[in-house]
């Protein structure tokens, strides 16, 4: 996290190849972390004000002054992993990332289709899920509780996670701020690899 903020701050883009294409999915949280920061900035300074008029104990102050100021970095740093961290597609597959807790590569060779379908997360809170359809395992990487694109493969595969599924899953879910550019570029590599 800290290394996404710093990165952030310092406008460091993520280096691609020629070939690649970055695609962000940060649009829908941005506002939910503004308010969040806000509401941080101005509560540090009113709760100090606070407890050292009806508290003066500077101990208590500065413990504090010090949880939120590290709360109101690490909401900083939370949007800067979003942001910094984009899904990527290139000639050999598509890179799906939340932050810097979801990194999966899939290779073309292991897609069968990619298709737009808005869906809401069960428990939002939550950015990996996992949801069962008969014997088929399907894996969402959420992003403000959605999904908007579905990734099929061609057969069940492994995909490693935090708290993932524990056998191999025949779709992967995901978000994207731009998903029909995200698709279109998915089905140009789809059919290069279909042609080969």
């Amino acid at each position: 996290m800290w290394r996404s903020l710093f990165r952030w701050i310092s406008r460091r883009r993520p280096t691609l190849a020629d070939d690649a294409r970055a695609f962000g999915y940060a649009g829908v949280v941005t506002p939910i972390f503004v308010v969040f920061i806000v509401v941080s900035a101005v509560e540090v300074p009113l709760l100090d004000l606070l407890l050292a008029h009806f508290l003066p104990w500077p101990p208590l102050r500065i413990v504090a002054l010090t949880l939120g100021a590290w709360g109101l970095i690490w909401m900083f740093g939370m949007l800067g992993a979003v942001r910094v961290h984009p899904h990527v597609t290139d000639g050999a597959g598509i890179r799906v990332r939340h932050g810097h807790s979801v990194d999966v590569t899939i290779p073309w060779s292991a897609v069968a289709e990619i298709r737009g379908r808005r869906r809401s997360l069960t428990h939002s809170s939550r950015t990996v899920e996992i949801e069962e359809s008969g014997d088929r395992v399907h894996l969402l990487v959420g992003t403000g509780g959605q999904t908007n694109i579905d990734l099929v493969f061609r057969e069940p595969m492994t995909v490693v996670v935090p708290k993932g599924p524990d056998r191999p899953v025949s779709e992967l879910r995901f978000y994207a701020d731009d998903p029909d550019a995200l698709i279109a570029r998915a089905r140009g590599h789809l059919s290069t690899v279909a042609t080969l």
